[in-house]
């Protein structure tokens, strides 16, 4: 009978395993006030969510805590991601906090998601984009606030590690609400100058202090540039829409210093390995010149010079031999021909030749004689159709009839309209003109 009893950890694992195979709770946000909080020695965030009628048990691990841009503290709003399951040893259920956030920040963070999921449907962080950082450049841009500890850090770094390297600073602001377009026509400025690398970014700040970075102005200036662009955002744990676009992400501004350009012990490394190489490249030349010299001075030929001369006398008489027969065989090959024209039936009766050719004239000349015929003939009926039928269409043949034209100040008189009492008129008839003035009119 004790087999149908359960014991308190088998129905509080039990009460788990349904939370953790809920799907509605694998991944819930939640927003509420901090109360209770404790940051433990381990590192772990312990801390109860309320709002005016519940609250809720929270526990955040010391790796997700580490995130944090901020200290919590209790009567804080925040807007928190994480799973709901159940703590068996105490029998509560609770949530166990991913993410944690100001309240107030979560409209930014949806424009973050937003813009982010917009531009990777579109390929703007696609690695097949990526252009890669030049080992050894000479000339570095820099797009930043002129002042504060970004560019400093840069600047120092850059002339601490490899000092031969030009910089040239777009001064830019990095926030507030002109800062995105600023930092937009920046990148877009240093686009007409021989750049090798761009460092774009800013020290560290809230998530407003760096949101110019988060802007979809900056992200797609970014993306157009022909220059390779290394973002330098905030610390290690910001991450903006600038570092998804750019050719390279660096956690700090010092970061991207660094990762832009070598030590100056490495370029001395790569000298002395250069150095190596071309000598051994000098060395290897040198063997194989002398292994070549050697060989020839050890050769037969140079050795008996004659053997040289005695196969080449050699060569010359087989072409000569050679020669001599083709000559005899063009020269038999002609004769031949001449023979076969000496007795040709043309060389023998010449006049057969001009006979022949007389009468194929001739027949060219009666064919001639009958294709002119029969051309002048169509073009004399064609000239007759068209004499006929111009004459046919000639106005002044009606005049042969007895009519006229009446023409005032040349031109036809069509209608009575046209006249008036007194007006000097021409009469054309078919052999003659002349001239009149109008004395009566009747309509």
């Amino acid at each position: 009978m004790n087999e149908n009893y359960l014991s308190i950890s088998e129905i509080n694992q039990f009460i788990k395993m349904m939370f953790e195979e809920n799907s509605y709770l694998k991944k819930v946000y939640l927003k509420g006030e901090i109360s209770n909080f404790k940051h433990h020695t381990s590192g772990h965030l312990y801390l109860t969510l309320k709002d005016d009628e519940s609250r809720i048990s929270a526990i955040m691990f010391r790796s997700a805590a580490a995130t944090l841009n901020f200290t919590p503290e209790d009567g804080m709003n925040v807007l928190v991601t994480g799973r709901i399951s159940v703590y068996p040893a105490g029998g509560n259920y609770q949530i166990y906090i991913d993410k944690m956030e100001q309240d107030g920040l979560g409209n930014l963070y949806v424009e973050f998601e937003k813009l982010k999921k917009k531009l990777q449907q579109e390929g703007l962080f696609d690695p097949k984009y990526k252009k890669p950082i030049p080992k050894y450049p000479m000339k570095i841009g820099i797009v930043t606030a002129p002042t504060g500890a970004a560019i400093k850090d840069i600047l120092s770094t850059i002339k601490r590690r490899f000092p031969i390297c030009e910089t040239l600073l777009f001064p830019a602001l990095v926030q507030g609400v002109s800062a995105a377009q600023d930092v937009a026509k920046k990148i877009e400025m240093a686009q007409n100058y021989d750049l090798d690398v761009l460092i774009i970014g800013r020290g560290g700040g809230s998530i407003e202090d760096l949101w110019a970075f988060n802007e979809e102005v900056v992200a797609r200036a970014i993306f157009a540039s022909h220059i390779p662009i290394i973002s330098a955002v905030g610390h290690e744990i910001d991450v903006t829409i600038s570092d998804f676009v750019a050719d390279k992400r660096a956690p700090t501004p010092t970061g991207a210093a660094e990762m832009a350009v070598p030590t100056i012990e490495e370029v001395k490394t790569l000298f002395s390995h250069k150095e190596l190489e071309v000598a051994s490249l000098l060395q290897k030349k040198l063997d194989d010149a002398s292994h070549t010299l050697k060989k020839l001075k050890e050769s037969y030929v140079l050795k008996n010079p004659m053997v040289l001369y005695e196969t080449k006398i050699q060569k010359l008489d087989t072409l000569n031999d050679s020669l001599q027969k083709s000559m005899e065989m063009y020269l038999e090959n002609k004769k031949i021909k001449i023979d076969h024209l000496k007795t040709s039936y043309v060389l023998q009766n010449p006049s057969a030749l001009y006979e022949k050719k007389v009468e194929n004239f001739q027949n060219l000349l009666v064919i001639l004689r009958k294709n002119m015929d029969r051309i002048l003939t169509k073009k004399n009926n064609d000239l007759q159709f068209i004499l006929q039928t111009l004459k046919l269409v000639n106005p002044l043949n009606i005049l042969e009839k007895g009519y006229s034209l009446v023409k005032k100040d040349g031109h036809i008189i069509q209608n009575i309209d046209m006249v008036s009492i007194n007006d000097k008129l021409d009469i054309e008839l078919s052999k003659g003109k002349m001239k009149v003035e109008v004395r009566e009119i009747w309509k």
